[in-house]
């Protein structure tokens, strides 16, 4: 494999278009939402939120590890994905 092929496989879908942002998905919206809802609020509710919105990211990025439409989206897939499995760690 050439770096040119390396290149596109990093930044192109298959149809060659340049991918870096893509419209978020229903686990990225429901992430974002209950994230800022578990800050607006106190008690049970903002953990159940919260516990929902990391169960959220952590398919969302599972998704994106295995398919991505290029080699940058899957990484972030797999950062992501490390990411929220660290944070889950420190937390229990």
């Amino acid at each position: 494999m050439t770096l040119t092929e390396i290149w596109n496989k990093t930044w192109r879908d298959k149809h060659g278009k340049v991918v870096i942002w893509q419209n978020p998905n229903p686990f990225l919206i429901a992430w974002l939402v209950l994230t800022i809802i578990s800050l607006l609020i106190n008690g049970t509710a903002a953990d159940i939120c919260q516990d929902i919105g990391v169960v959220s990211i952590a398919i969302w990025s599972f998704l994106e590890l295995f398919q991505g439409v290029n080699y940058f989206r899957r990484v972030l897939g797999l950062v992501v994905l490390l990411s929220t499995i660290a944070t889950i760690i420190n937390i229990a």
